[in-house]
């Protein structure tokens, strides 16, 4: 309900687990040099901000070569943005719950689909819920995702796979089930927002230019586990190596150059952009660097053009190197704006103080 279904077809898009030299693609980061603006809001580290190559770039030519593949990470452009503060974690399920608590919201996965929104929907398929991963009992062919994805009467934040599960000592995971309306709720309440692609990729990077991933070239350095990931056959069962089956606490794994925890792997995180895939390209062919950018004026997606979706990014303890490997930075997900996922969660940003006063000013 609510594009829960259409979402299927948005989740993952394929990304060669290649590691190549892009050092023709991507310019040094050139970060800020102003100063630290204050103490640190509680929870959160500063960003600098700077002028980067964003984006992501496979075996030189994109992913066109892969099946399912898209080009919408591409062509890496250059971009500048000011600095930020940002959460050191997605948020978790007991900072969610504290929200809750003092508002009373209800989200999205919560409420009850009405006849207005659906007139064609059958009343039994009226019910509230959301879209859970379930592993297949056997292998399949990687081609049909509802084999491993289905809409779950009573799944919500508080019972991420649905009503026989709960979050009862999980107050440290990422919250999930969360559709972009409630990220946006929470980021309000908390006096913050939801950070703009830019930001993310920039804060993902940690000071890095060019890199695979968010902490350097090797997937695992020295055979260190560095992002909460899938191991083993996908979708059929994850061998755990990494230590976690499904979601981990945060701060499982180290942080990249920034003090930022679970960047790649983990949960897929919300952005504010609105989502198409030729965006970069309108970007790259203005020329020169991006100041600030927000994302395009309106959504659109070739695949489900009457779905309103915005940007994921991070990837998510689902991506694997057989049929998603969006752990890599630069790579792009995307999500119609009113589902959730138990891989979906999100973290906030905040301007400095003398930024924000500025635009209010203004």
């Amino acid at each position: 309900m609510r594009g829960s279904v259409a979402v299927f077809l948005c989740l993952w898009v394929v990304i060669a687990h290649a590691e190549t030299p892009e050092s023709s693609t991507f310019a040094p980061t050139i970060p800020n040099k102003t100063p630290v603006p204050g103490q640190a809001p509680e929870g959160m580290v500063w960003i600098p901000g700077g002028e980067f190559s964003m984006g992501a770039s496979t075996n030189g030519h994109g992913t066109d070569e892969m099946p399912m593949a898209s080009n919408d990470a591409g062509p890496v452009h250059r971009v500048r943005v000011d600095g930020f503060w940002m959460d050191a974690t997605a948020v978790t399920n007991e900072e969610f719950e504290r929200f809750v608590r003092a508002t009373g919201y209800v989200t999205i996965a919560e409420r009850t689909p009405t006849k207005e929104e659906f007139p064609t929907a059958p009343a039994e398929n009226l019910v509230a819920g959301g879209v859970v991963f379930a592993p297949t009992d056997h292998e399949v062919a990687l081609t049909d995702h509802y084999q491993w994805w289905s809409y779950v009467k009573g799944a919500n934040w508080r019972h991420p796979l649905g009503p026989q599960s709960d979050i009862n000592g999980k107050e440290t995971c990422p919250v999930v089930q969360i559709a972009y309306p409630d990220a946006e709720a929470y980021a309000k309440w908390a006096g913050k927002r939801l950070p703009t692609e830019a930001e993310f990729e920039f804060a993902a990077r940690g000071g890095l230019s060019g890199k695979t991933y968010v902490w350097g070239d090797e997937f695992q350095p020295d055979g260190k586990w560095m992002a909460n990931t899938w191991q083993g056959k996908f979708p059929v069962k994850d061998a755990v190596e990494d230590g976690y089956a499904g979601i981990a606490p945060v701060k499982s794994f180290p942080p990249n150059g920034y003090g930022l925890y679970d960047m790649a792997g983990n949960v897929w995180e919300w952005c504010s952009d609105w989502y198409r895939p030729d965006y970069y390209k309108a970007l790259a062919d203005k020329g020169g660097a991006a100041n600030n950018p927000q994302g395009p004026d309106s959504p659109f997606d070739p695949a489900e053009p009457n779905e309103k979706k915005r940007v994921h990014r991070g990837g998510s303890f689902l991506c694997n190197d057989q049929y998603c490997s969006r752990y890599i930075v630069g790579t792009r997900g995307k999500g119609e704006v009113n589902t959730g996922t138990n891989h979906l969660g999100f973290r906030c940003v905040k301007a400095p103080a003398s930024a924000a006063q500025a635009t209010v000013q203004n």
